[in-house]
């Protein structure tokens, strides 16, 4: 039986990852901050290990035994100083480092697609290096490449559910994004040896302004949309940016994101509208809110959740650092 490590596992999408691993008959430990955080996943893996993935000296023996790493690790929000560079890439190296310290064979990481666009951007650049420092192990891998995951858009939910939503531009830029569960069959298909960039999406492809009617149309408000002028986001990353690197991150990556296609390889078979449909029935709403680091989250991948929530004015969530 082959061992599998996940780090991330208390996030969106590593829940997913985690039980896809083991329903394919993978031994599955798991890498969390703390035993209480996970206390749903302990009776659905086989270990947990406790370690925070920015401090080495709290890793050893992560890898031990381990043929294959999955890592979403990212940070969504910031504070304590927590950065990207200190989360998406130290955190993925100090793990990385432990894995050829075992002689794993296989590392499986989720970055997002069409990175030349994004590279400027810490918030792509830091998992970029990481991506680079991995091809040059030798050690086989799989670079994982979503469009966005289900979980960013159901923040068009929550503005569709106070009655109006906020697009960017005419809001005809297309992405068909993927639920969790069906990455994570992907991630488990592209496990086997040998080296690969696999660019997801799921199996419908919408433009922003679809999006936006379906939710408004799933929580059962009249079609209220909000167009914001494309410039607005330039002008907004140029100020922010002089107090904070975080803001000017996300703001650009929005700018970027929501006014170009964001297509991947269709895979998967959940709908956007039944997930819409769970939302508005409370199904969903606990995994729908839980930030990504994977894709960037921005959430995974995703800092979209973070990106789209940034349009909405009514949206306080405040600010925390989650490695996911």
């Amino acid at each position: 039986m082959k061992k599998v490590l996940v780090a991330g596992a208390t996030g969106y999408l590593g829940r997913f990852v985690a039980q896809a691993y083991k329903d394919a008959g993978y031994w599955v430990r798991i890498l969390v901050r703390s035993r209480e955080k996970a206390a749903d996943l302990v009776e659905k893996v086989d270990e947990v290990f406790v370690g925070q993935a920015t401090d080495p000296n709290t890793l050893k023996g992560v890898c031990r035994d381990i043929d294959l790493v999955f890592s979403s690790l990212g940070v969504t929000r910031q504070r304590d100083g927590l950065g990207y560079w200190d989360v998406d890439y130290l955190a993925n190296h100090n793990l990385l480092q432990q894995a050829g310290k075992h002689k794993v064979g296989k590392f499986v990481f989720v970055s997002v697609l069409n990175p030349q666009k994004l590279r400027h951007l810490d918030i792509v650049a830091a998992r970029e290096m990481f991506i680079s420092e991995l091809r040059l192990t030798g050690m086989d891998y799989t670079v994982l490449r979503p469009t966005g995951f289900f979980s960013d858009v159901a923040e068009f939910f929550k503005m569709a559910a106070k009655g109006r939503v906020y697009l960017l531009g005419d809001g005809q830029a297309r992405v068909n994004p993927i639920h969790g569960a069906d990455l994570a069959k992907v991630c488990v298909q592209n496990s086997t040896a040998g080296c690969k960039v696999v660019d997801v999406g799921g199996p419908e492809i919408y433009t922003y302004e679809k999006i936006a009617r379906l939710a408004l149309k799933k929580a059962g408000r009249p079609a209220k949309i909000i167009r914001l002028p494309r410039w607005l986001p330039r002008l907004l990353a140029g100020f922010v940016g002089v107090f904070s690197n975080r803001a000017f991150n996300l703001v650009s990556f929005m700018s970027i994101v929501m006014q170009n296609d964001y297509v991947g390889p269709k895979a998967g078979e959940h709908s956007l509208t039944d997930f819409f449909d769970e939302l508005s029935s409370g199904k969903e709403a606990a995994d729908a809110t839980l930030p990504l680091a994977g894709g960037v989250t921005t959430k995974g991948g995703s800092a979209m959740s973070s990106v789209v929530s940034g349009l909405n004015p009514e949206s306080r969530s405040g600010s925390r650092a989650v490695i996911n």
